[in-house]
């Protein structure tokens, strides 16, 4: 079993392109994001520090933590940011380390893919096999988050800029796919990369 880390901007078409090779690889594909939301939840990892940190107001009615409240609580507050990430992204890895554990040891897949946007600050390049940047312009990137978002202008430039310049991505990751254009560009490149792994599980 091969571990490929998926990583790029936000706008680059990551969802799109994990699809793809759910559907055409005998993979697993985990994504930070939702793994976070289920380890928040009340009587997992995060939940009791999260509560102690930023309090019981972050809560719904029903017990769980409400995450726009959350977010509204640390916005513009780096060292509330900070001790929120430091609580949740160890987390996440643990939990994605004993995947890959679970998965080696079951030995009935080909790829387990895993997508963050922080693979490369978090260290997740010691623990996979290759890193795989989906590369695409800003032009396009900021042409999609408003279509498909309603993100402004301000807001774009604001999540641009919190993220990795383009060059320490070509400098850690092993795979670049430009997913600039038609989709069925990028399912080319992805098509040739995977090679003789390709469509194992028809």
């Amino acid at each position: 079993m091969k571990i490929i880390g998926i990583t790029g901007g936000v706008g680059a078409g990551k969802t799109e392109i994990l699809a793809y090779l759910k559907e055409r690889c005998n993979c697993r594909v985990v994504m930070a994001d939702r793994l976070a939301e289920t380890l928040e939840r009340p009587g997992q990892a995060c939940y009791e520090r999260l509560v102690a940190l930023l309090g019981k107001d972050i809560l719904r009615e029903d017990g769980e933590i409400d995450r726009q409240k959350m977010a509204a609580v640390i916005f513009g507050d780096r060292r509330l940011l900070l001790a929120v990430n430091e609580i949740i992204h160890p987390a996440v890895k643990e939990s994605i380390i004993q995947m890959i554990e679970e998965e080696r040891a079951a030995a009935r897949l080909d790829y387990l893919f895993i997508e963050a946007a922080l693979l490369i600050e978090d260290g997740y390049g010691g623990i996979v096999d290759e890193l795989w940047y989906i590369h695409t312009t800003e032009e396009i990137r900021r042409r999609r988050l408003k279509a498909s978002r309603g993100y402004t202008d301000e807001k774009i430039d604001q999540i641009i800029k919190g993220q990795l310049p383009e060059e320490a991505f070509y400098e850690h990751c092993q795979v670049v796919l430009d997913n600039s254009g038609a989709l069925e560009s990028v399912y080319r490149q992805i098509d040739k990369k995977l090679g003789e792994n390709l469509c194992q599980k028809q």
